[in-house]
C-alpha cells in the first residue's frame, strides 16, 4: 500500500475499554430522552402491546448489529459506515457516503441541541421558577461538551457514563415507585401478544417508532482505533448495548403502562407518558424525571459528538472530505476540528430555524430527527447490503451464508419499515418534503463521489487503510 494511505495522524490508542465504550453508545442512545417523547406514540400504534414492539424493534437491530460486528472483526475502523460501503463498493461510493451519512448525523444532532436547551429551560421554569431562553441553554450546553470531547476520549466518555448511569438509577428508581404505587394495577397484559392492537399490523404500525429508539447504537463502532482489542470489544459493545437499552425500554414501557392502568387512550394523550404517570404516582419527588432528562440529553451529546464526529475526521484523514476536519490536537489527541465543526453547525441550525423561523424546541426537535434520521437508515441499509460485497472480495474463505448473507439481507427488509414511516406520501408540512430534501442530498452525494475518485485515483487505496488495532 503506498504511503499516501498513512499520512495522517493516529488517534489515541487503547484509551477505551469494553465498559467505556458500552456505557458512551448507551449514552448516545439516550434512553430517558428517546423513550419520554417516543413512547406514546408506539402505544398510539401498538396499543397496550407496546412492549412487544419494542422487542421486535431490538431484535431487528441486532441484524444490524451482526453487520458492523462482522466488518469490525476484519476491518475495525473510525470510519465505520463509510470505510466499510468504500471497501464493498468503491470510491464513488465511500466518498458519497462520508458526505450523505456526516450531513444526516449532523442534522440529527441538531435534534438533541435544540432539546437540550428546551428541557433544561422548562426544568428551570418549572421547579425553579427561572426563566432562560432556551437558545441561550443550547449555546451553553453545546459550549460545553465541545470542550469537554475536545480535551480526551477517556476524559468525555468518563464523564458521558457518569451522566448515563446517573440518568438510569432514576429512571428505574422512578419506575419501581410506579410500579409499586399502581401494584393493585399489575397484569402480563403489556407482555401478551393478544395485547397488541391488529396483532402483527399493530407491531407493525408502531415498529417505526420503537426503531427510532435505538438510534445511536453503532457509536461503538466509531471509537474503534481508541478501544482496546477492537476487533473482540467493538462486537461485544454492540450486542451488549442494544440488549441492555432493549431490556431497559421493556421495563419502562410495562412500568408506565402500569401507572396509565393499560388506558391506551390516556397514554396517547400524554405529550410525555412517563413524566406524567410519575406525577400522578408521586408528584412530590417528579424532579427525578426532569433531571433524569437534562442528563440524559447531556450524556447523548456527548457520546454522539465524541462517536459521530470521527467519521467525519476519518473520511477527511483519508482524503474523502477536507484535509481541515482531519486534524488532530498535539495535546489530547482528540479530533477537535471535526468536532467543533460537528457540533457546532448543529448549534447553528437550531439557532437559526428556532430564531429566525421561531420554531419551539419540541417541534424542531422532531423536524431535525426526522430529517437527519432518513439518511442515517439509508446508510444502515446500504451497509447492510455491502457486508456480503465485502466477504466475498476480502475473505471469501470465511464466508459464511448465515452471518453474512442471511442476517444483512433480513435486516435490510425489515428496515424498510421504518424507513418507508419517513417517506411515505401524505405526510404533513414539512415531513411531506424530507423525503426530497433526503433524495437530493443523496443525488449530491453521489455527483460529489463521482467527481472525487475521477480527480483522485489514489482514493481507492487510502480508503480503509487506517485498521484501528495495526501499527503504521
Amino acid at each position: 500500500m503506498s504511503s499516501i494511505t498513512r499520512s495522517g495522524e493516529r488517534l489515541k490508542r487503547d484509551s477505551l475499554g469494553l465498559s467505556q465504550i458500552i456505557a458512551s453508545t448507551l449514552a448516545n442512545i439516550a434512553p430517558a430522552m428517546s423513550f419520554f417523547f417516543g413512547f406514546g406514540l408506539i402505544v398510539t400504534g401498538a396499543g397496550v402491546g407496546a412492549p412487544l414492539t419494542i422487542l421486535v424493534a431490538m431484535v431487528v437491530i441486532l441484524f444490524l448489529t451482526n453487520t458492523l460486528a462482522e466488518f469490525s472483526k476484519y476491518r475495525p475502523s473510525t470510519g465505520s459506515f463509510v470505510t466499510f460501503i468504500g471497501m464493498s463498493f468503491g470510491p464513488v461510493a465511500g466518498a458519497a457516503a462520508s458526505l450523505f451519512v456526516v450531513t444526516g448525523y449532523c442534522i440529527a444532532a441538531a435534534s438533541v441541541v435544540v432539546i437540550a436547551g428546551g428541557w433544561a429551560a422548562q426544568t428551570l421554569q418549572v421547579f425553579l421558577g427561572i426563566h432562560v431562553p432556551w437558545q441561550v441553554l443550547s449555546i451553553v450546553v453545546t459550549g460545553i461538551v465541545g470542550l469537554l470531547v475536545s480535551r480526551g476520549i477517556s476524559l468525555s466518555t468518563t464523564w458521558a457514563a457518569i451522566f448515563f448511569y446517573f440518568e438510569l438509577v432514576l429512571l428505574l428508581v422512578g419506575a419501581v415507585i410506579m410500579l409499586y404505587v399502581n401494584r393493585a394495577s399489575l397484569s402480563w397484559a403489556p407482555l401478551m401478544f393478544s395485547s397488541v392492537v391488529g396483532g402483527w399490523k399493530g407491531i407493525g404500525l408502531g415498529f417505526p417508532l420503537a426503531i427510532y429508539l435505538f438510534i445511536g447504537w453503532e457509536n461503538s463502532a466509531m471509537l474503534a482505533e481508541e478501544t482496546t482489542n477492537p476487533r473482540r470489544n467493538v462486537p461485544r459493545a454492540l450486542i451488549t448495548g442494544t440488549l441492555s437499552i432493549g431490556i431497559l425500554y421493556m421495563f419502562l414501557a410495562f412500568a408506565t403502562e402500569t401507572a396509565f392502568h393499560n388506558n391506551v387512550t390516556a397514554i396517547g394523550n400524554s405529550s410525555i407518558p412517563f413524566v406524567d404517570a410519575f406525577k400522578a404516582s408521586a408528584a412530590g419527588i417528579l424532579i427525578i424525571a426532569y433531571i433524569a432528562g437534562v442528563t440524559s440529553i447531556f450524556s447523548s451529546l456527548i457520546g454522539l459528538t465524541n462517536a459521530q464526529a470521527r467519521i467525519l475526521f476519518s473520511s477527511s484523514r483519508e482524503g474523502l472530505l477536507p484535509a481541515f476536519f482531519g486534524k488532530i490536537h498535539p495535546q489530547h489527541r482528540t479530533p477537535h476540528a471535526a468536532m467543533w465543526a460537528y457540533i457546532v453547525m448543529a448549534l447553528l441550525i437550531v439557532l437559526v430555524f428556532g430564531t429566525i423561523y421561531a420554531i419551539d424546541p419540541v417541534t424542531l426537535f422532531g423536524d431535525t430527527g426526522t430529517l437527519g434520521t432518513i439518511p442515517v437508515v439509508v446508510t444502515y441499509l446500504i451497509t447492510n447490503l455491502a457486508l456480503p460485497v465485502y466477504m466475498l472480495r476480502h475473505h471469501r474463505a470465511d464466508f459464511s451464508f448465515i452471518r453474512h448473507l442471511l442476517i444483512p439481507l433480513l435486516g435490510t427488509v425489515f428496515m424498510l419499515f421504518p424507513l418507508y414511516g419517513l417517506v411515505q406520501f401524505g405526510q404533513p408540512y414539512p415531513f411531506n418534503i424530507y423525503p426530497y430534501l433526503a433524495l437530493g442530498l443523496l443525488v449530491l452525494s453521489l455527483i460529489y463521489g463521482a467527481i472525487l475518485a475521477n480527480r483522485d485515483p489514489d482514493l481507492v487505496q487510502r480508503i480503509g487503510s487506517y485498521v484501528a488495532d495495526e501499527e503504521y
